[in-house]
C-alpha cells in the first residue's frame, strides 16, 4: 500500500510539473505574440499614419505593459506556485489589449497618470541625482581601470625584459671576460700584482744599475 501511495504522489507531481510547463510555454508565447509583437506594429502604423488617437492610445499601452512586466518579475519568483497563476497573466494581458475592455487606457487614466503627475517633480530629481552620481561613478571606475591596465603593462614589459635577458645569456655560452676575471687570469700563476706595479714604476736607470750609495758595503 505505501508502494501504491508513493507510485501515485509521484505520478501527481509529475502532471503537475508538466501542467506547470504548458501553461508556461502558452503564456509566454501568448505575451511574445499578442503582448509584444501585436502592440508594436500597431505602434508602427499609428506613428506612420500620424494619428494622434491612436498614437496616444498604445503609449498608454507601452506604459502599462512596462509596469506589468516589471512588476511580474517579482511576481513570478513568490507567486508562480499560485494556483491559475499563468492562466491570469494570459487573462490580464488580453484585457489590456481588448478594444471593449481598454484595459490600458482604464489603468493609465485611473491610477497612473494621477500617481505620475503628483510624483513628477521628485522623480526627475531623483533621475538627475542618479544620472550625477552614475556619471561620476563612471569616470572613477575608468580611472581606476585605466590605472590597473597601466600597471599591469608596465609590469608585463618588465617580465619581457627579464625573460630576453635570460634567454640572451643562455643563448651565449662563453660570456665576454670582465675586468676581474682579467686580472683572476693574469695573476693566477703566482705572480704578484703589487711586484708588478713597483717594477714598472721604477725608472730604466735605477731599475738596472741604481746609485752608487744604494749598493751594499
Amino acid at each position: 500500500m505505501q508502494e501504491i501511495h508513493l507510485t501515485n504522489q509521484k505520478n501527481n507531481t509529475c502532471l503537475r510539473g508538466s501542467q506547470f510547463n504548458y501553461f508556461f510555454l502558452l503564456f509566454f508565447f501568448s505575451r511574445l505574440i499578442f503582448g509584444t509583437l501585436y502592440p508594436a506594429y500597431y505602434s508602427y502604423k499609428a506613428v506612420k499614419s500620424k494619428d494622434i488617437k491612436e498614437y496616444v492610445k498604445w503609449m498608454m499601452y507601452w506604459i502599462i505593459f512596462a509596469l506589468f512586466t516589471t512588476a511580474e518579475t517579482f511576481t513570478d519568483i513568490f507567486l508562480c506556485w499560485f494556483p491559475f497563476y499563468y492562466e491570469l497573466k494570459i487573462a490580464f494581458v488580453a484585457w489590456l489589449l481588448s478594444p471593449y475592455t481598454k484595459g490600458s487606457s482604464l489603468l493609465y487614466r485611473k491610477f497612473v497618470h494621477p500617481t505620475l503627475s503628483s510624483k513628477e517633480k521628485e522623480i526627475d530629481d531623483c533621475l538627475v541625482q542618479a544620472k550625477d552620481r552614475s556619471y561620476d561613478a563612471l569616470v572613477h571606475f575608468g580611472k581606476r581601470g585605466l590605472n590597473v591596465a597601466a600597471t599591469a603593462a608596465v609590469m608585463a614589459a618588465s617580465k619581457v625584459r627579464v625573460w630576453v635577458g635570460v634567454e640572451a645569456l643562455a643563448s651565449h655560452p662563453h660570456p665576454l671576460p670582465t675586468a676581474a676575471t682579467v686580472w683572476r687570469g693574469r695573476y693566477s700563476g703566482g705572480r704578484d700584482p703589487i711586484a708588478d706595479f713597483d717594477h714598472a714604476s721604477r725608472s730604466p736607470i735605477t731599475s738596472h744599475t741604481g746609485a752608487p750609495w744604494d749598493k751594499d758595503p
